[in-house]
């Protein structure tokens, strides 16, 4: 291929749009080279969110949008990953080794939140990242059950600092394994978020590309509280579709907003129910909540999850369901959200942080 012919073929790339991240590889600054080899041209692109299953998609779509612009085939293309930090804040330091703080939430409970940040944790890691989780739900921890560590207990190497257990190759900490599941944690604002930053700070994470936080629900002072402690990178809510549910979803959402740290998306969980018996699909919770709410306050609807009693007893057993049953429609779509979110945060990497002003509540 003549030089001319590789400089069109570089500047065709330039010009695709990139779907999970929502630029093009030129606004990216993904495409890394274009060089002539032994078997044809190369195209070297490089992303910043998880790549793995994503490669040989990826690979095809470029291929077939050459093909439609008229350039020759025999193009091969390699995809890499490379996940820049990311703190919204910037005035905030960065915890060190861990590049990037998921925070996943929701207005109220019971809406799934725990079981989407299990999952979304566990999907980035088969992905390619170093991932982590983080159980910030002091009243009501769940992940210790959730990631099959029910019964653990961290340990110290040194007197100072924790070595979290893993579940299912990643480290997860909670309140959960320092206390007896049964014992009440009747504890003030100031004493949760004081025991959420040591958690948070103590744990010895290893290099994490990925930490994701299980938010406790709601959007008073300890959620806002945790917002301007934790060096959050980006923030996934969780709700379902029917109003009430919406009602707080919407005030978490504002909550991140207000405070600076970019919502990265919308999870509509328990949407459709699909009878196991006849198949036919019912909306339990409604239709359409997450996808009016995501478009109302221009952000992303990441996935919808269905009312499946599989997703679970897949939690409860302590097995969730990315790993449990990889190849399930449910899975898949934990898998998309995973990928939606990272590429949403990578897009926020590129913008750059926001500057803030301080936020502080006087007495009249």
């Amino acid at each position: 291929m003549s030089a001319g012919q590789l400089e069109r073929l570089r500047a065709a790339l330039l010009q695709y749009h990139e779907p999970i991240l929502g630029l093009t590889l030129e606004q990216a600054g993904a495409l890394e080279s274009v060089e002539e080899a032994p078997g044809g041209p190369v195209a070297r692109i490089v992303l910043g969110f998880p790549v793995e299953g994503y490669q040989e998609q990826l690979a095809a779509a470029l291929i077939a949008y050459l093909a439609d612009a008229g350039l020759p085939p025999g193009l091969s293309v390699d995809v890499r990953s490379r996940i820049p930090p990311f703190v919204a804040d910037r005035r905030q330091r960065p915890l060190p080794d861990v590049a990037n703080v998921i925070a996943v939430a929701s207005g109220k409970g019971g809406v799934g939140k725990s079981t989407v940040a299990a999952n979304l944790a566990l999907a980035l890691a088969l992905q390619g990242a170093r991932t982590g989780l983080l159980d910030a739900d002091i009243y009501g921890p769940s992940q210790p059950r959730m990631m099959g560590l029910a019964g653990q207990h961290p340990t110290s190497s040194d007197g100072k600092s924790l070595d979290p257990p893993r579940g299912h190759g990643i480290p997860v900490m909670s309140i959960g394994f320092l206390v007896d599941a049964d014992q009440p944690m009747a504890w003030r604002g100031p004493m949760v978020t004081q025991a959420l930053s040591q958690l948070l700070t103590d744990t010895r994470w290893g290099t994490l590309d990925y930490l994701v936080v299980d938010m406790p629900p709601g959007t008073g002072d300890i959620q806002l509280t945790l917002t301007q402690r934790v060096p959050v990178s980006g923030a996934v809510i969780v709700t379902t579709p029917q109003e009430i549910a919406l009602i707080d979803a919407r005030k978490g959402l504002q909550m991140f907003r207000k405070v600076g740290v970019p919502v990265l998306g919308i999870v509509e969980n328990m949407g459709v129910h699909r009878c196991p018996a006849c198949g036919h699909e019912s909306h339990i919770f409604d239709a359409g909540g997450g996808a009016e709410l995501a478009r109302r306050y221009d952000t992303t609807l990441l996935g919808q999850l269905p009312l499946d009693a599989a997703i679970r007893e897949q939690v409860d057993s302590g097995t969730p369901g990315v790993i449990a049953d990889p190849l399930s429609p449910a899975s898949r779509i934990f898998h998309a959200i995973a990928r939606r979110a990272a590429g949403r945060l990578a897009a926020s990497a590129l913008r750059g942080a926001a500057e803030l002003p301080a936020i502080s509540i006087e007495d009249e």
